[in-house]
């Protein structure tokens, strides 16, 4: 009698004891990857700032014929600004993940919507739409700052305060009007439908991707733009003869008045099946002659021809279902809320275990970044490949190194830096890439 009384509470009493262990081990994981994570950020970014800063007293060889040694010192000091200004973005959002973990930030805002609301979905929208909400507010400031400073600095804001809290109205309302119905969706999936949850919010996510994919040149992007058919009948005959050259098709070719928020030009093609559209930046057709137009669209169309877009969409897919999956085993694991500071008495809950997930995951994922990097550079160099030999290389290096002079794009950046941070190649490797292509 005495044995089938105590060895139930001494299991118990070894459950705890691993329980607690685990708890201390991911939080000293947790805090380990949040503080690798952004030392890692703040040492980048000041590489990035003192190898520009290295190099910006002469212009690269390749690059010397076309960019003065003036725009060249505006490219470093633009860079160096913007550079300087993501340290604040980079503390802060440390210090917010801290405060709504381990400071008990989300157990303050979980218990203030209890008292308003009982039904749990209701209850965890809440949760998840209050908590981004308080990140993203925290993040104007610092967008005011770069948008009517350092663009307006360096000649390339054209925005208004009005269009500036216009558009972040847009934006919220956009985001609360197609996000929240999903949001309810995949909330009620994790409740009721079992352990499989993780595949069933997966299939929404996937079709909540696609709609908004299918919806975004027709119905989205006009909400922050006007866009208007090309009229120029020379430049839409050259470049309807290309499209039919790389068998191409779409429902239109439009100008963005990109102008009228900044200077800084780009060309870009949206949308698929009928909805495909391709865009061009007024500042774009300003600055370009009708061949180097006809080249950089010939690279965008690269990526059509590669089907690039769709290789993205399905690893996107195949990553997000690895997430779930993740986010599935992670939910009936009480070490995962405790660790993160979450009280284990209001566990499992579908609304924390995803806020949780979702806030978390960028500081385990963030060394990764050059993996993604070294697979958008593939893509870009077999683009750049492609419009060599349906265009002219040398043309699209005349408007690059054109584009790279008007945005005020830095040509020397940091290798490090640029591998974390940018999908496209540096300047001089993607300059020698395509003139090896004229060559060959």
């Amino acid at each position: 009698m005495f044995n089938c009384v105590i060895l139930p509470s001494v299991s118990h009493f070894y459950k705890l004891l691993y329980s607690i262990y685990t708890m201390q081990i991911f939080t000293l994981i947790f805090l380990i990857a949040l503080l690798l994570t952004t030392l890692t950020q703040v040492w980048l970014s000041a590489r990035h700032i003192r190898h520009v800063r290295i190099h910006q007293d002469r212009v690269p060889e390749e690059f010397a014929s076309q960019i003065s040694l003036a725009d060249h010192k505006k490219a470093a000091d633009y860079t160096c600004a913007k550079t300087r200004a993501g340290y604040p973005s980079i503390l802060i959002h440390a210090g917010l993940l801290l405060a709504f973990t381990l400071g008990g930030g989300l157990n303050v805002l979980s218990e203030f919507w209890a008292n308003w609301l009982n039904d749990p979905l209701t209850h965890g929208m809440a949760l998840i739409i209050s908590t981004f909400f308080i990140m993203s507010a925290a993040e104007i400031p610092l967008s005011y700052y770069r948008t009517f400073v350092i663009e307006e600095q360096f000649g390339f804001n054209k925005m208004t305060p009005a269009m500036f809290f216009t558009d972040l109205i847009k934006q919220s309302a956009l985001g609360l009007l197609l996000g929240a119905p999903v949001l309810f969706f995949v909330l009620w999936l994790m409740e009721k439908t079992g352990e499989s949850w993780w595949l069933y919010a997966w299939l929404a996510w996937i079709a909540f991707n696609l709609f908004v994919l299918a919806i975004f040149p027709t119905w989205i992007a006009p909400l922050f733009n006007k866009f208007t058919p090309l009229e120029d009948a020379t430049l839409k005959t050259r470049i309807e003869h290309l499209m039919n050259k790389c068998g191409f098709k779409a429902s239109g070719l439009f100008v963005m008045d990109g102008s009228r928020r900044s200077n800084h030009g780009n060309a870009y093609f949206t949308g698929f099946g009928k909805t495909k559209r391709i865009v061009f930046f007024d500042t774009l057709l300003a600055r370009l002659n009708p061949a180097e137009i006809e080249a950089v669209l010939a690279h965008e169309l690269g990526h059509f021809k590669h089907r690039h877009v769709i290789k993205r969409i399905v690893i996107s897919f195949a990553m997000s279902l690895a997430f779930f999956w993740i986010l599935g085993y992670l939910m009936e694991q009480s070490w995962f809320y405790a660790g993160l500071g979450v009280e284990v008495a209001s566990v499992p809950s579908a609304a924390m275990a995803l806020l949780l997930f979702f806030l978390v995951m960028p500081v385990f994922t963030f060394l990764l970044h050059p993996i993604s990097s070294i697979y958008s550079r593939k893509h870009e160099f077999e683009a750049d490949a492609y419009a060599a030999r349906n265009a002219s290389a040398d043309d699209l290096i005349h408007a690059l190194v054109k584009l790279y002079q008007d945005n005020a794009a830095t040509l020397t950046p940091d290798p490090l830096h640029s591998a974390f941070y940018d999908s496209h190649p540096p300047a001089s490797i993607r300059v020698a890439h395509l003139q090896s292509q004229e060559q060959a």
